[in-house]
């Protein structure tokens, strides 16, 4: 299952967005109001729970610096990825593209599917707040 959010201009150069995704701690600024639990467990996881959903760690992996930023899932039972393009529009504005990628049996791709491609839209749009 492949999913990707629509494209958003943050109104910050691609650097900053960067390192502003490289530590895991800011993540809690991305998330949507349905939140219901977000806890750093080290300096590259974080596990996070929205309402109505299981709780999900996600692990940052090696990015391109200034351009990708990598997070995988921590566990097994749900492989994913999740992968923000950073594309530099000016000295001080970026464009970002969040990027889901996850291999699931037909019935949970259909179960999950619409609340994922919510969520990263969500994150995308929740960029300006970093």
């Amino acid at each position: 299952m492949k999913l990707e959010s629509p494209k958003v201009l943050v109104n910050n150069s691609q650097e900053y967005i960067f390192n502003a995704l490289s530590d895991v701690r800011n993540f809690e600024k991305l998330m949507p109001d349905t939140i219901a639990k977000f806890e750093v467990l080290g300096d590259d996881i974080f596990n996070f729970g929205l309402k109505g959903m299981p709780e999900i760690k996600l692990r940052l992996k090696e990015g391109v610096p200034h351009s990708r930023v990598n997070l995988a899932a921590a566990s097994d039972k749900l492989p994913f990825t999740l992968v923000a393009d950073l594309n530099k529009v000016s000295e001080n504005s970026t464009e970002v593209q969040l990027f889901f990628e996850g291999e699931f049996n037909p019935m949970m791709a259909m179960m999950i599917k619409g609340p994922i491609t919510k969520f990263i839209e969500t994150l995308a749009q929740n960029m300006n707040k970093l």
